[in-house]
């Protein structure tokens, strides 16, 4: 990847540095960003993310500084935050800046109305903590073809990206892989659960699940073969697997209750973006 674009005279200008943020900015660092070409923007950044500043001199202030045109602005606030935050950053945005937004529901029209220019709206999700995440991005119509391979490095530098051409696509990135990390943990408490009523100790059965998820999870990251071959492989005609295969493939069984769980994660967040 390549950051050459920014520099300490056309920075990357952050604003936000909470756990996405943190995390955004760990993956720039690793990925060769100079130190001197990010400018972090946070009243109270958590202690580690403070730490990873302080060791590479990355420059930290609590409000925007006076007479800097970011290169790309990054919004990593809550969604609530953003009426507050979108005018005080006006000023750091000029001609050749490209606004990137990871609030969910805040839309690129409401943005635009703000602070004018190139916009992009992204989805991350939390495993970009851990450089596993996967972030869909829109952008508006003046976005550059340039500005969408620096904001593609950007994102790329914490996991996989993906371009959408409909903005309202970006709702039904956020119902399944924004959201979608808590149905994994969910996943991992019910088969504690499940192992603790079958007799195991819990201890043990807590162990066993998460060990069973993060395993099959890394095993699905490094094999080539689609996940429906690899439960084919992992299931033996009337063994075991099948058995407990025939309960979560039913017609009222797995598949049918993660369509309604996402088609009502992407009713809220159309209703979030109004």
């Amino acid at each position: 990847m390549s950051f050459s674009e920014l520099t300490p005279a056309s920075p990357l200008v952050l604003i936000g540095a909470g756990k996405m943020g943190g995390a955004l900015l760990a993956g720039w660092l690793a990925g060769g960003l100079d130190p001197k070409a990010v400018i972090v923007i946070d009243p109270g950044p958590p202690p580690e993310t403070a730490e990873l500043m302080a060791r590479h001199g990355v420059t930290h202030r609590t409000t925007p500084p006076d007479g800097i045109t970011a290169r790309v602005l990054l919004l990593a606030v809550k969604p609530q935050m953003m009426g507050a935050a979108l005018p005080a950053v006006r000023a750091l945005v000029g001609p050749g800046t490209v606004t990137v937004s990871i609030a969910a529901g805040t839309t690129v029209a409401t943005i635009e109305e703000a602070l004018g220019g190139a916009v992009v709206r992204a989805m991350p999700n939390t495993p970009a903590q851990v450089g596993r995440g996967a972030t869909g991005l829109f952008a508006n119509e003046v976005t550059t073809d340039a500005d969408r391979v620096l904001v593609e490095a950007l994102l790329g530098a914490v996991g996989i990206t993906g371009w959408v051409e409909s903005e309202t696509l970006i709702d039904a990135v956020t119902a399944m892989s924004g959201s979608g990390p808590a149905y994994v943990f969910l996943l991992a408490e019910a088969l504690t659960e499940a192992g603790i009523k079958a007799g195991l100790p819990a201890e043990l059965a807590a162990r066993f699940a998460r060990q069973t998820v993060s395993g099959s999870g890394e095993l699905l990251q490094q094999s080539p073969l689609p996940p429906e071959t690899l439960r084919k492989n992992v299931t033996s005609p009337n063994g075991t697997t099948a058995a407990a295969l025939h309960v979560l493939m039913a017609d009222d069984g797995l598949q049918p209750l993660l369509d309604r769980a996402v088609a009502a994660a992407k009713q809220r967040a159309e209703e979030l973006a109004g």
